[in-house]
């Protein structure tokens, strides 16, 4: 008797252990076709970027999270988003027209300045996208051996699934624009984001380096990425050339004006240069904490942030930049001016405003 009862217990242990895991499989939805869940806690989530849409300011973050506020970050509110997939970066080239990128390889799209969102593509068609497009240039040029070695990119992103980030997006108008991520993937649009084409072929970067940032300094565009990476797009050639520059770590970030740049990143490492790339001079942090995030004020000063959340100033004429005091620091993952005076950081606690000065 016992052993009839033991036997089942076993018995019906393993049937509900198979049923259970017949509905977690019927229920299951990739994160790709899972809508954002809307949540009050959003704001004080974390957030990965943030940057203007007119007077608007977007943030995006983790969950498929996008937040926007119309009062300088005193309130958000949340955007509807057809994914789950979390967001690393999001641009405006306009106060309507956005885009946002994130893992999954997903690009999204708002015409409403950051309300609404819809999915222009995703892990599941890169593949199959460096396939036709490289497969193509293979068929008319045959004796060029660059070709197949790119059709197998494509079709070992296809194996491997949905799992390559995109970690920065630009878009120089409403037109023609860049995402970029993972082992040199990089995708440029020239109609709004309707159709992208690879550009593996158009980036010095032989090794598959992670590309981490796209900036434009108002001359020129800029990728920046792991191992001392930085690209600078050269018009006459048609492809992002190599910068030297004296470090061989991770770069996180670039931002500068006409004639100047700076690139900041691991360890607390900054390189400024006043000729385009062509000499460099570091700026001194005193620090050993990753510079994650910067903006260039009103003043014409840059202002740098870290993973622990210091804040840094570089003035001109001053080689070492100052870590400025500050209140509630905490990590910074992204950093923008709201006008009036005002910052908007946004990180792993959410998002908080301070004074720009």
């Amino acid at each position: 008797m016992c052993s009839f009862k033991k036997f089942m217990l076993v018995t019906l242990c393993a049937t509900l252990t198979l049923v259970q895991a017949v509905a977690q499989a019927a229920s299951y939805v990739d994160v790709l076709d899972l809508p954002a869940k809307p949540s009050a806690l959003a704001v004080r989530s974390p957030l990965l970027d943030v940057t203007r849409a007119g007077e608007r300011l977007v943030a995006v973050g983790q969950r498929g999270h996008i937040l926007y506020s119309d009062d300088a970050g005193a309130q958000w509110q949340q955007a509807a988003v057809p994914v789950s997939a979390d967001l690393n970066a999001v641009h405006f080239p306009t106060a309507e027209l956005g885009w946002a990128v994130g893992n999954d390889g997903v690009i999204l799209h708002s015409n409403d300045a950051g309300a609404t969102w819809s999915k222009q593509l995703d892990g599941r068609a890169i593949g199959a996208l460096l396939v036709k497009h490289y497969g193509a240039l293979a068929s008319a040029e045959p004796a060029n051996e660059q070709w197949p070695l790119l059709v197998a990119e494509g079709e070992r992103l296809t194996a491997d699934g949905a799992d390559k980030p995109f970690l920065d997006v630009w878009f120089a108008d409403a037109q023609r624009g860049y995402a970029v991520g993972v082992f040199n993937l990089i995708l440029a649009t020239t109609d709004g984001g309707q159709s992208w084409t690879p550009l593996q072929d158009r980036t010095d970067n032989p090794q598959g380096l992670h590309l981490n940032a796209i900036a434009f300094t108002g001359d020129a565009l800029y990728l920046a990425g792991e191992q001392g990476l930085l690209r600078k797009w050269d018009a006459e050639q048609e492809r992002f050339v190599a910068i030297a520059t004296p470090y061989q770590g991770s770069y996180f970030g670039v931002i500068g004006r006409p004639g100047e740049v700076l690139v900041y990143g691991l360890r607390g490492h900054v390189f400024h240069s006043r000729d385009g790339g062509q000499s460099w001079t570091q700026r001194d942090t005193e620090l050993q904490v990753s510079i994650t995030a910067g903006v260039l004020d009103d003043g014409g000063r840059y202002q740098l942030f870290t993973q622990a959340g210091h804040r840094l100033l570089a003035s001109n004429g001053q080689t070492a930049l100052q870590i400025l005091p500050q209140q509630g620091q905490s990590p910074v993952a992204g950093a923008v001016l709201a006008g009036a005076g005002a910052l908007v950081l946004v990180g792993a606690r959410g998002a908080r405003t301070l004074s720009a000065e």
